[in-house]
């Protein structure tokens, strides 16, 4: 463990750096559960419950890594949830579920050349991996349907 401190800095910056991607992530599972529950397109439900499962596995990869340092891992929901869940439309939300993934990857990146444990610093490498997947994965389903939605437009009497 003392490999993590001296590679990280300080071990309340390390610590309070993976508490604020918990709630992150935290935040962007709750956002996904709920998501995935007000669409009737199964590609979208799909899409959007396959991140809910990431968001849940990395909350989870968090926990261990705050515990095996050893500290208690925070029980609070970042403050993105309440922004997210304030857009009512689905795809915007989407949009805006995908900026806080670019929040995360960012993050990620930042911290990794500080980690020295191999375990953790493998298991967020994952993350960071599985959180740019996933937006790429939400920029094709918008671009799609941004390529439908004039098509049906036009093809919709008035």
């Amino acid at each position: 463990m003392d490999t993590v401190y001296r590679e990280a800095g300080d071990r309340e910056a390390l610590l309070a750096a993976l508490n604020e991607l918990l709630e992150a992530e935290r935040a962007g599972a709750r956002i996904t559960l709920r998501s995935a529950a007000e669409t009737d397109d199964l590609a979208l439900q799909r899409l959007v419950t396959d991140i809910h499962r990431d968001e849940v596995r990395w909350c989870g990869v968090l926990i261990d890594a705050i515990q095996s340092l050893p500290a208690t891992p925070s029980t609070r929901t970042g403050a993105f949830y309440e922004r997210a869940m304030a857009v009512p439309e689905l795809g915007a939300r989407l949009a805006l579920l995908n900026r806080g993934q670019g929040w995360v990857v960012r993050k990620l990146q930042a911290l990794l050349p500080r980690i020295g444990d191999a375990r953790i610093h493998g298991e967020l490498t994952a993350m960071l991996v599985s959180h740019q997947q996933n937006i790429a994965r939400v920029d094709v389903q918008q671009a799609s349907q941004q390529a439908t939605e004039p098509a049906s437009r036009e093809s919709t009497p008035r």
